[in-house]
């Protein structure tokens, strides 16, 4: 697997992929790499002849309380599980390459309304630095496709609403949101949790899945569904920020003669935030 760090060597073995003909794909991450995101990789795998994962901690897409810091840093354990999946290349770009004239002078990408609900009301300036760094990482590598995880489903939603927007030539792919055995969906926060909260966090998958059954059997009082589970959530530690049912293809609140929606939630633990997402049709 090749190590990556500066845009010539990026661009190099870019130019040399092209010329070779290879369908590229690309998964961009913050590191701290979970079965999760080597699921992605695997599915970047079925979509191209070269798969090519990117390694950055944004700056730009952390609030002023949050945990960037703190953000845990394991590369080299990433880099010997990427080469293991069989990944062709990492990149691992500094802030320096990334940022070069520093976060309060870089241009900006940003998808207005969808950016400014849900997580977006609750961590301001948070999509903006998710849209402004996957257009970055877009322009350097190039790729085909690109690959993410719908758990992040708002996301996956403002960085396909991105592209579409600046016609960005690469196919945004979703891939469904790998869980442990109780339910937990894989994120890199769950480390900060410990074993109390580990068990204490199933209650999330619960309160969606109740939701979802709910749907199914033909309830359409989104209000009472969304506050059961918010009193669920709180009986069981959590702080909760929203629990919100909305329509799949545009995240607006979801209205009666809607069929597609998605539950999303989220919510703290302790000092940790958790967010998680159920599709359902009904």
């Amino acid at each position: 697997m090749l190590h990556l760090e500066s845009l010539e060597q990026l661009r190099k073995t870019r130019r040399q992929w092209s010329q070779q003909g290879s369908v590229v794909a690309f998964v961009p991450t913050m590191g701290n790499l979970h079965e999760g995101h080597l699921q992605l990789v695997d599915a970047a795998k079925k979509l191209a002849d070269k798969v090519i994962v990117s390694i950055y901690v944004n700056p730009l897409q952390f609030g002023a309380n949050e945990d960037l810091d703190k953000y845990p840093r394991t590369l080299a354990a990433d880099m010997q599980a990427l080469t293991a999946r069989g990944a062709d290349a990492v990149f691992t770009p500094d802030t320096g390459l990334i940022y070069p004239r520093g976060l309060s002078e870089q241009t900006y990408v940003e998808v207005p309304h969808l950016s400014d609900i849900l997580c977006g009301a609750s961590r301001p300036g948070h999509f903006r630095g998710v849209a402004t760094i996957v257009c970055k990482l877009f322009n350097m590598v190039q790729p085909d496709h690109a690959v993410f995880g719908k758990k992040d489903y708002q996301q996956l939603m403002v960085i396909r609403l991105m592209a579409e927007d600046l016609s960005l030539p690469v196919s945004i792919h979703g891939i469904e949101t790998i869980r442990a055995n109780d339910g937990l969906a894989l994120s890199s926060r769950n480390g900060y949790l410990s074993d109390h909260e580990h068990k204490q966090a199933t209650s999330v998958y619960r309160a969606m899945q109740q939701i979802a059954e709910a749907l199914q059997s033909g309830r359409k009082d989104f209000s009472t569904l969304e506050n059961d589970a918010k009193l669920l959530l709180k009986a069981n530690g959590f702080t909760p920020d929203y629990v919100s049912i909305r329509r799949q293809h545009d995240l607006a609140p979801a209205a009666d003669h809607d069929h597609q929606l998605v539950i999303l939630v989220a919510a703290y633990l302790g000092k940790t935030r958790l967010i998680d997402n159920l599709e359902v049709s009904c």
